[in-house]
């Protein structure tokens, strides 16, 4: 096969900035380019799908490994990145079902986010348990918060700033389709709640307010037939319908009340906060999500806002912009509450992946840009508080520098964000477009 052919027959998870690393390293006192901030105490931590083969059917299918860097005193103390050795790293052909037909929740690839709560620090994956790993990034275990967590848990738990509760959910192929979990502050799974759905949809993200959760019944779905055809089981649907379910935090089932919205798609929200009776919610929307060939032609992500005016039983939907763009975030002081700021990582095409940042002014219109240059990218951009003020404090990412096939821990003081980094932790190696991570401060 000509080297065209192979680069051609290769899926894009495989080639560039894409491809995974395989060694485990750990690197200290590493050098830097302009000022860290001295505020910065703490370790940032991103989770992604790396194949220990080399090789995978999808981008998603890939063994977790977290990349870390330790920040103390305007020191970059370490740089360490580990996989995370689920029953899955150890075996990849271990079973994933229980003799009793049942899932086996320990079989994860955690490889999605990596998140702390009540002095744990969980990767994440929706498919699965968490599994612990140590602030050094040892594996320690799966997590089935003491034998009470039964469902897979998503990879997109949210931290509540005012209580301190770990919200999450667990979706899947086979009902119960739909459960929520709530989390006390001290790590105490103390809620579980079956919630009906009107099929088996693919849920990756949600929604959280101070007082509610905001379910998103959406028309990607589980279709098992497909796994005959070696791909994700997972498909457009037509015919499914979109809703959003507004429910009390510490409600039920009975308790959900569900609002039609245009079909779309979402993996990821931005944000989502109670404005009287209304509840606002900022999204990466898909209008059409292509997940496989059989989904024929997807749109981009674009940012989209729906107003759930729960008097008049409506939602007002409004595009927000029409630059494709994912992986949104806010301040976690944020998560639940009104917020102003958020930012985005822009997406073109997979040869453009992460080329820009974009922060946005959601209270006054308008945005700010910082550009990676010509061939760079960056992820998802983090946000790590240093005042009192909203966007106060630091946007963290790991980007990629073409020119030195290798990443930079990159520090943007959010209140001048297009004038781009104060600092970059140099790194002598490569760290693979990936997918969540955390500021994790001391």
């Amino acid at each position: 096969m000509s080297t065209a052919a192979s680069v051609f027959a290769t899926p894009f998870h495989l080639q560039g900035n894409f491809a995974p690393v395989f060694d485990e390293v750990t690197l200290t006192d590493l050098p830097i380019s302009g000022a860290l901030p001295k505020e910065l105490n703490g370790r940032f931590f991103r989770n992604g799908s790396n194949p220990q083969t080399g090789t995978s059917p999808h981008w998603f299918l890939g063994n977790g490994m977290i990349h870390g860097v330790r920040l103390v005193n305007g020191r970059a103390v370490w740089y360490r990145n580990r996989y995370v050795r689920t029953t899955l790293f150890d075996d990849a052909n271990a079973a994933a079902i229980n003799p009793d037909g049942s899932t086996d929740l320990r079989a994860s690839l955690a490889n999605t986010h990596v998140v702390a709560h009540a002095g744990k620090i969980l990767a994440l994956e929706e498919g699965h348990l968490p599994w612990v790993v140590s602030p050094e990034l040892d594996t320690v275990g799966p997590h089935d918060f003491g034998g009470k967590l039964r469902t897979a848990m998503t990879a997109h738990p949210r931290i509540c700033p005012i209580t301190g509760e770990l919200l999450f959910f667990g979706y899947g192929a086979l009902p119960p389709y739909l459960t929520y979990h709530r989390v006390a502050a001290d790590g105490t799974l103390v809620q579980s709640e079956e919630i009906t759905v009107k099929g088996p949809t693919m849920m990756h993200d949600w929604n959280v307010t101070r007082n509610h959760v905001v379910f998103m019944d959406l028309p990607m779905i589980f279709d098992l037939s497909l796994l005959a055809q070696g791909g994700i089981p997972i498909r457009w649907s037509d015919d499914y319908g979109a809703r959003l379910g507004v429910m009390p935090r510490t409600g039920g089932d009975e308790d959900v009340v569900w609002y039609e919205i245009e079909p779309g798609y979402v993996f990821h929200p931005m944000n989502a906060y109670e404005d009287g009776d209304e509840i606002v919610i900022d999204v990466a929307r898909f209008e059409k999500l292509a997940f496989g060939p059989a989904d024929g032609e997807g749109t981009p992500a674009l940012l989209h806002r729906w107003v759930i005016d729960r008097k008049a039983g409506k939602v007002r939907e409004q595009p927000l912009d029409d630059r494709a763009a994912d992986f949104p975030r806010v301040a976690d002081e944020c998560v639940g509450l009104k917020h102003r700021f958020g930012y985005m990582t822009g997406l073109g095409s997979m040869d453009e992946f992460g080329g820009h940042l974009i922060k946005y002014d959601l209270e006054r219109g308008g945005s700010e840009v910082w550009q990676c240059g010509k061939g760079n990218g960056a992820g998802e951009p983090v946000f790590a508080r240093a005042g009192r003020g909203e966007d106060e404090g630091y946007v963290l990412t790991f980007a990629y520098d073409a020119a030195r096939n290798a990443s930079d821990l990159v520090v943007i003081d959010a209140q001048s964000f297009a004038k781009g980094p104060v600092a970059r932790v140099h790194l002598p190696r490569r760290v693979p477009y990936g997918f969540h991570g955390s500021w994790i401060a001391d």
